[in-house]
């Protein structure tokens, strides 16, 4: 067996070990996205189109791109929802783990990183970043990193090959059709061909796929996205509708935050905060220089640049989409770390970086694995609904229910859920709803029901703010322990 195919397995076997131990039996819905892609598969599975079935009406689903969901639907159409839940987390972890494999054998087998360096050093590094505690977090709820991930190596690996154009334009149509931001698959691509002198028609054939799949998707956006009540835009709306929420003053916001989740699992340890600020800049810059050789070895090089671009400049946490990518990331900054060794005076300084970046990761995974933090947070919030939700499937058929997580509440007990807690962007500003516009909303989603999940939540201040506003427009009907309300809406009133 060739060595490189050794490194892919090996990283394989170690991202599906640890993937393993982070499954779990949480309910689907606790990290809100997970629960709108369990709803859309349910609603593709039982022939209501590609919409949001959780929500009054059903309006066509013009936020999430559909793969994922439609992967999913055959699980959620011939089992019952718990055990839906389990193959679709189980489908994930193998996900994950080619995804690994795929991209350590890549790397091994080209010498991605250095020529000169140990064969095992790109393995050991994509299985290292492919069981970072985060990403467990991510691949052991129904999120479509995973999904995103093979095809994204797929996609990579292709054009490293120069396989076939129309190859290796499908797998990045493909990975666009599972995240948006799929687009910088086949921007990057593109770019590298271009950079190797590829003749401008092979180019062209490649981006054909990516074209079809843009368009098509882009022409479900602009024919359904009308359906979508305007307060839920910034969830629920095409991405359109957040860039004329937040205006060009907002793009480049996120730039700032990009470098904090990688320091975070790396260099966290670093108790005094000059030292840390050094370290990341150091960091930084060694990972920049990386990435910027690496767009002259292989696809992702270019892909990398333009992925991270856009989490530069959306306005959202960059968190989530970091994770997806993070074995090409350790891989970029070991590009620049290796060829930054060579400079003679500049080994210490490489060494002591690699060590205090090596020493924090193994101290944050090594702690991360003791406390099973993958988990901890959808366990409590499972714990919590599990207690709520008996009540909520009480209710009448015909409820709608406006609360947290609304996805997870329809999900369980069938009751039609809208989310309670409202913002929007206005240019850099997030801004929330008067009192007269969120009781205007909720009246026009018909909802009969508030739910307050957590007295802590961002939702118990805009109740707050609506019960001080209309007393006696809500009744209290249920109460559980720590400030937990189930409150019935008074017609008239």
């Amino acid at each position: 067996m060739a060595p490189e195919l050794k490194g892919g397995l090996a990283a394989a076997g170690v991202a599906l070990a640890a993937g393993a131990l982070a499954l779990n039996q949480a309910l689907v819905g606790v990290f809100y996205d997970d629960g709108l892609y369990a709803g859309l598969a349910t609603a593709l599975a039982h022939g209501l189109h590609y919409a949001h079935p959780h929500l009054p009406g059903t309006p066509a689903a013009v936020h999430y791109p559909p793969l994922y969901p439609a992967v999913l639907a055959p699980l959620f159409g011939l089992l019952s929802l718990s055990a839906a839940a389990v193959a679709a987390k189980v489908l994930n972890l193998f996900l994950a783990a080619v995804a690994a494999g795929l991209i350590a054998w890549h790397a091994a087998r080209t010498e991605l990183l250095d020529p000169a360096a140990p064969r095992w050093l790109a393995p050991a590094l994509v299985a290292a970043a492919a069981v970072a505690i985060p990403v467990l977090a991510t691949q052991s709820v129904l999120f479509a990193e995973p999904l995103f991930a093979v095809l994204l190596a797929a996609a990579v690996i292709l054009a490293d090959r120069g396989a076939s154009p129309w190859l290796v334009g499908t797998a990045a149509a493909l990975a666009l059709l599972t995240r948006s931001v799929g687009v910088a698959a086949g921007a990057g691509i593109a770019c590298f061909l271009l950079e190797r002198r590829v003749p401008w028609r092979r180019v062209a054939k490649t981006l054909v796929p990516l074209a079809v799949a843009g368009s098509a998707w882009g022409l479900w956006v602009v024919t359904h996205e009308h359906g979508i009540d305007p307060a839920l835009g910034l969830n629920y709306g095409s991405y359109g509708e957040i860039l004329r929420q937040a205006g060009l003053s907002a793009l480049g916001i996120s730039a700032p935050d990009l470098p904090r989740p990688l320091e975070v699992i790396a260099l966290g340890w670093i108790p005094v905060r000059w030292i840390y600020d050094v370290a990341a800049a150091a960091a930084l810059g060694v990972g920049l220089y990386g990435l910027a050789l690496l767009t002259r070895r292989s696809a992702v090089g270019f892909t990398l640049v333009f992925y991270l671009a856009i989490l530069a400049i959306w306005p959202y946490p960059p968190d989530r989409f970091l994770w997806a990518v993070l074995p090409w990331l350790a891989l970029a900054w070991a590009v620049g770390a290796i060829a930054l060794w060579r400079v003679r005076w500049l080994r210490v300084p490489v060494a002591l970086l690699v060590a205090a970046i090596a020493g924090g990761y193994g101290y944050y995974e090594l702690r991360g694995f003791s406390g099973r933090w993958w988990g901890t947070q959808a366990q409590a919030i499972s714990a919590n609904f599990n207690e709520l939700l008996p009540v909520v499937a009480d209710l009448p058929a015909g409820a709608v229910v406006a609360t947290d997580d609304e996805a997870l509440v329809w999900l369980y007990t069938r009751r039609s859920a809208v989310p309670f807690y409202l913002e929007r962007y206005q240019g850099r500003e997030t801004l929330r709803p008067t009192a007269a516009e969120h009781r205007a909303y909720l009246e026009r989603m018909g909802v009969t029901h508030v739910l307050l999940a957590s007295a802590t939540s961002p939702s118990a201040g805009e109740l707050r703010v609506l019960i001080g506003a209309y007393p006696g427009w809500l009744t209290g009907v249920y109460r559980w322990s720590g400030g937990r309300w189930l409150f019935a809406v008074q017609r008239g009133r």
